[in-house]
């Protein structure tokens, strides 16, 4: 296969993955990224001696033995002392109730302490803490991942579904809808948003189990160097391998010849041509624009037009004078007074502290990061207007700061560094359709217009 040559698009996680890979089995291959940098949404970038992380946070499957960490291996990214065990997945607090809860490695404890918020849930606490405890033990490659699905033959799905047959029962049925849908039978409404925001709203309910079978289990990881630290090995790796990476270089069309990728129009008007072409982009641009929409149907345009996209976020961060040697690196904060952008009313936050890792802030200072969804539109419009654009970001940065002192006495006059990235941010790094970090949330049944 070495006469074999692939043009991948996009540089991103999913496009240096398919490069490593196609270099090991033979293939020359050539990735087109429209950025000066690898990553995608797996992004960072510095501030004045600040490293602000915008991407990824943890891995799953962190540890030796296990098939994703062979994937890691495979690709670079399993450096010694790149990584720090999460014993805690993070803690979430109600400014309203006072209530404060740490989610640790300890089922049991999580047990005992949601049963004291809510007794009346002891019902549905058992079966999360049930399902928890089901996924310990399972390599997350005996759960579909370690084989693309559509290179499975009959043999690879039986023996998947073999693997698979301690846990199958919540890959099916209730346990795969939306853990937003299981948490509308919990009483407690403070319990319900906890159970709500331990990931996201739209992820099915096994996923929850997962991670916190995954934490129990000791199989996750905070990345000590953020996404920089997990994506240039790849691109070091890829590069060893033969690749070769070309930044700056917009891919403006994918060439057809007879129903066949043939190569790419760059936008500078270069035309590059190639065995295979694999796009590694935004489904949307390849689909409408690089393939001109010449191969659509009605299934897929109605999934760009009735399905709900994952909704984009805004990014602020703050270089802070100051050390959080002994906070979570992750907490989830229900607000007692809303934060109000545009007719939208944000109820609650992520808060990350990098405070694992020595290169994310100069000594003693620490990255603070607020996370939370928005909506495209507001954004993208406000962006036509660039001195209100600029207004309302610094406005966002005054009142996200004033939340934080409630908690941290003191951090306003700390700040050295401010940083607010928007949806419109995203889509001008990544093209990424209407800013969203993925495409569409596990279970789009339910959006179907």
């Amino acid at each position: 296969m070495a006469d074999k040559s692939i043009i991948i698009i996009g540089a991103g996680l999913a496009g240096l993955s398919a490069g490593c890979y196609a270099q090991m089995n033979g293939y020359r291959s050539h990735i087109f990224e429209c950025h000066s940098k690898p990553g995608g949404v797996a992004a960072w970038w510095e501030r004045r001696g600040y490293l602000i992380d915008g991407g990824i946070h943890f891995l799953m499957g962190a540890r030796p033995g296990q098939s994703t960490y062979n994937m890691y291996r495979e690709l670079g990214t399993a450096q010694a002392d790149s990584m720090v065990e999460m014993t805690t997945y993070g803690c979430f607090i109600d400014e309203n109730s006072g209530r404060r809860l740490d989610v640790t490695k300890d089922l049991a404890r999580l047990a005992r302490e949601l049963k004291a918020f809510s007794p009346r849930d002891a019902g549905i606490i058992n079966e999360l803490v049930s399902g928890a405890r089901a996924m310990q033990g399972y390599d997350m490659g005996e759960m579909g991942l370690s084989k693309p699905y559509e290179l499975m033959g009959a043999c690879d799905k039986l023996n998947m579904m073999w693997k698979m047959r301690r846990t199958f029962r919540y890959f099916i049925g209730k346990h795969a809808r939306p853990i937003s849908d299981y948490a509308q039978s919990i009483h407690d409404p403070w319990l319900r948003l906890f159970i709500e925001n331990l990931f996201l709203p739209e992820v099915p309910v096994w996923f929850v189990f997962m991670l916190l079978g995954l934490v129990a289990d000791r199989q996750m990881a905070l990345l000590k160097d953020g996404c920089m630290g997990f994506v240039l090995p790849i691109e070091k790796r890829f590069k060893e391998l033969g690749g070769q990476v070309t930044y700056k270089s917009t891919v403006q069309e994918i060439l057809v010849e007879n129903d066949c990728a043939v190569g790419v129009r760059l936008a500078d008007g270069s035309v590059h041509r190639a065995d295979i072409v694999v796009c590694a982009a935004d489904g949307y641009s390849t689909i409408f624009k690089m393939l001109g929409g010449h191969y659509l149907n009605e299934r897929i345009k109605g999934r760009y037009q009735n399905w709900k996209l994952i909704r984009p976020t805004v990014i602020v961060s703050f270089g802070v004078a100051r050390e959080f040697q002994n906070e979570p690196h992750l907490s989830v904060i229900l607000l007692k007074d809303p934060i109000t952008i545009g007719s939208q009313r944000i109820k609650g936050f992520s808060l990350r502290i990098f405070n694992y890792g020595t290169n994310f802030a100069p000594l003693g200072k620490t990255v603070v990061q607020v996370m939370f969804e928005t909506e495209w539109d507001y954004w993208n419009e406000l962006q036509r207007d660039r001195p209100r654009y600029e207004t309302e970001k610094k406005r966002l940065a005054d009142e996200v700061l004033k939340r934080l002192e409630l908690h941290y006495p003191g951090i306003s006059s700390q700040v050295e560094v401010t940083d607010v990235a928007t949806p419109y941010t995203t889509w001008r790094h990544t093209m990424n359709y209407k800013g969203a970090y993925m495409g569409w949330p596990a279970d789009c049944r339910s959006y179907h217009g």
